[in-house]
């Protein structure tokens, strides 16, 4: 079974639950005061699930509602008798916590992973990936398509099909940039199946370039990460960038 490797379990024996001193205080400054303990980070793209208590995700989206509210009434926008904005902070609120986000407040996805008994050794490609995030300089989407090939060994572990795409899924429901997310799927790919080679590359629509600042609506954004024999063998890269379909050459 894979391990969670950004998990990091409150210790329910401590202080780390709410105490009843807590009550009135925020609960983000509940969870972030656990991280800050335990001396982890919490930015952006950082999963934080193993901090947050039982019950708690569903305060923080009561909070965060209470916040987005405020944002509107900031931005001079009825929301008392305007009714398609009326419930707008509520759905923004959840859209966050529960949807676009949630690999941020979230523990990994279950994968079970199986012994490569047959000493496979051969090319795989998994892909395209459709992949959603989102930036975190504007919270804008991040919408494209992901590619991935692993080269395994008998030591290799194997992971289904449909599990490729929830530990992706899983890592870019954060707000982050292309290049670290592709990375961090990268680590734990390579963590969970130990192959002779990976290699991922993305293309992606960029929002905050199509719909702000100089609105370019064809410019995408490709990147890839090479690790193993697709670093060091430009046959099995061009190989494996041929099989993409798309063009991409060494």
């Amino acid at each position: 079974m894979m391990k969670n490797l950004e998990s990091h379990p409150i210790d329910r024996s401590s202080d780390d639950v709410a105490a009843p001193g807590d009550i009135g205080v925020p609960v983000s400054v509940r969870i972030r005061e656990r991280i800050k303990r335990a001396s982890e980070r919490f930015h952006a793209n950082d999963n934080i699930a193993g901090f947050i208590a039982p019950g708690e995700l569903e305060q923080l989206q009561v909070e965060v509602e209470g916040k987005v509210l405020g944002m509107l009434q900031s931005l001079v926008i009825d929301t008392e008798s305007d009714h398609n904005t009326r419930a707008t902070a509520r759905r923004v609120a959840r859209m966050y916590v529960q949807e676009v986000f949630r690999g941020r407040y979230q523990p990994a996805p279950r994968v079970t992973d199986f012994p490569n008994i047959e000493k496979l050794n051969e090319l795989m490609i998994v892909g395209p990936i459709t992949v959603r995030s989102a930036c975190s300089h504007h919270l804008c989407p991040i919408i494209g398509k992901l590619w991935i090939g692993v080269l395994p060994n008998e030591r290799s572990n194997l992971i289904g099909l449909s599990k490729y795409v929830r530990l992706a899924d899983w890592v870019m429901s954060r707000p982050q940039i292309q290049e670290e997310a592709v990375a961090r799927l990268a680590d734990l790919l390579e963590e969970s199946m130990r192959p002779d080679g990976l290699a991922l590359v993305m293309e992606a629509d960029h929002f905050c370039m199509q719909w702000r600042g100089v609105k370019d609506m064809d410019s995408k954004m490709t990147s890839s990460v090479m690790r193993g024999s697709f670093l060091k063998d430009p046959t099995l890269r061009r190989e494996f960038l041929a099989l993409m379909g798309n063009g991409f050459r060494a």
